[in-house]
C-alpha cells in the first residue's frame, strides 16, 4: 500500500491506517519533541497527543501543501513548544538538577542528535554557519524568531530573512 492511500484511509478514520502511520512516524515525532522538552516521559505523552490531534484534524492535511511527514512534524514541534511555554513546564524547571544544564551545554554546539531525529543531518550540515545557527534555534530547539534574535544578538528582521533563505536552500537541496 502506498503512503497516499494510507493517508487517505487515515483521513477516513481507519484505525489500521492510524496504527501503521503511528508505527512509521512515532520515533521521529518523539525525537523532535524530546529535543525540545528534554524529558522522555513528557515527549512520549506529547507524541501520543500529536497523533490524536492529527487524527481529529486529519481533514486539514492536504498533499498539495506538503508531505504528511512534514505536516505531522509541524504539529509535534508546535505541541512541544506550547508545552515549554506552559505553566506546568515552567514549574517543573524550578528545581532542576545540574544534569539538565550539562545536557544543554553538550548539545548546544551540535546539530547531530536533533537532525538525526528526522533524517536531514547531511543536508543541514551542508548549510553555512549562519544558516545552521538559525535553523538549530528555530526548528530544533523551539525558539521563537524573537528569542533567536536575542540569542544571536541580531535584528529580528535579519533572523526572519535568514530563516526564509535557509529554508529555501534546504528545499533546493531536497528537491522540494
Amino acid at each position: 500500500m502506498n503512503l497516499d492511500q494510507l493517508v487517505l484511509q487515515f483521513q477516513q478514520k481507519d484505525i489500521k491506517a492510524y496504527e501503521k502511520l503511528y508505527n512509521m512516524y512515532c520515533n521521529s515525532v518523539s525525537g523532535i519533541v524530546n529535543n525540545i522538552v528534554k524529558n522522555d516521559d513528557v515527549a512520549q505523552e506529547i507524541t501520543q497527543d500529536v497523533f490524536i490531534k492529527a487524527w481529529n484534524n486529519s481533514e486539514s492535511y492536504s498533499s498539495k501543501k506538503g508531505r504528511f511527514f512534514t505536516w505531522i512534524l509541524n504539529i509535534a514541534r508546535n505541541a512541544a513548544i506550547d508545552y515549554t511555554r506552559s505553566k506546568k513546564f515552567k514549574q517543573s524547571k524550578q528545581n532542576l538538577n545540574s544534569d539538565f544544564f550539562v545536557d544543554i551545554l553538550e548539545t548546544s554546539q551540535s546539530l547531530d542528535n536533533s537532525t538525526d531525529a528526522i533524517g536531514i543531518k547531511e543536508f543541514v550540515t551542508k548549510l553555512g554557519d549562519k544558516c545552521k545557527k538559525v535553523i538549530e534555534l528555530l526548528y530544533f530547539k523551539g525558539f521563537t524568531q524573537k528569542e533567536a534574535s536575542e540569542e544571536l544578538d541580531m535584528p529580528l528582521g535579519t533572523v526572519k530573512t535568514r530563516n526564509r533563505n535557509c529554508i529555501g536552500e534546504l528545499r533546493t537541496m531536497l528537491g522540494v
